[in-house]
């Protein structure tokens, strides 16, 4: 019998010389060709064994999940009654009137129901603080009483202006600085200048992203909010099954 070392000892033609050839090449415990294929076969055989769809036990898991639904939706009453309230908002506006929202944004914060469904956008976009400060700031100006200026003034300052205010509104310096300096002597114009910057900030930024958003769509066309948003989540569960996928084998060549 002869070693591996003696196998791998060949004569190389017309010299008579040995030469070692690869080990790896003889022995297929150290080929890695090899060890691919193998590797090749057992995914391709388990790949066949699985190809079959398991038709009941998706449709368990189907049933599985409506079942956690209905029981999250049995523990949260409230996250009920808040659709409730935007089904009902829905069908209180008529498309005319959400129509004129459309017109510019002084048509729709100038409403009550514009404005209500503003905030609730900008809540949605973690920015409630902008429309927030804007309503702060009209309600100050309507202030008769100049033995309650100062205190409100400090207060809408505090709140949404003074650096790390828990509702800090987007700013300039110069803007921050001014306002600073009149709080010394509060009037009813404190505030002109920021919530000028909030208001166009508002008008070019938010406003036309709630013109694009699932919520004023639905309240255009007289639909409970959320209609879209589902009907494009179900359509992409649909073109995105998972059983429908098909793994490529050939990458392990």
């Amino acid at each position: 019998m002869k070693t591996e070392k003696e196998k791998s000892e060949v004569y190389s033609e017309g010299t008579g010389k040995r030469k070692m050839e690869n080990p790896l090449l003889l022995s297929p415990q150290l080929n890695p060709t090899s060890r691919v294929k193998s590797l090749y076969k057992v995914m391709k055989s388990l790949h066949k064994e699985g190809a079959k769809p398991d038709t009941k036990s998706r449709d368990q898991e189907k049933r599985n999940r409506l079942s956690l639904l209905l029981q999250k939706s049995e523990l949260h009453p409230d996250a009920q009654l808040h659709k409730f309230e935007k089904f009902a908002m829905a069908s209180s506006e008529c498309p005319e009137t959400v129509k004129k929202w459309g017109e510019s944004f002084d048509e729709l914060i100038s409403q009550k129901g514009g404005l209500d469904a503003f905030t609730r956008f900008l809540k949605s976009e973690f920015s409630e603080e902008n429309i927030e400060f804007w309503m702060a700031c009209e309600d100050y100006k309507k202030n008769t009483e100049a033995s309650q200026l100062s205190l409100k003034a400090k207060t809408i300052y505090e709140t949404f202006i003074e650096k790390e205010a828990p509702k800090e509104v987007n700013l300039d310096f110069n803007t921050k600085t001014c306002t600073s300096q009149r709080m010394s002597h509060p009037t009813l114009n404190t505030f002109d200048a920021a919530q000028t910057k909030i208001y166009a900030l508002m008008e070019q930024d938010c406003y036309p992203r709630f013109l694009r958003s699932n919520l004023y769509l639905d309240l255009l066309h007289g639909r409970p909010h959320g209609c879209s948003a589902l009907r494009r989540r179900s359509r992409s569960f649909t073109f995105n099954e998972f059983k429908d996928a098909q793994p490529d084998f050939a990458i392990w060549l």
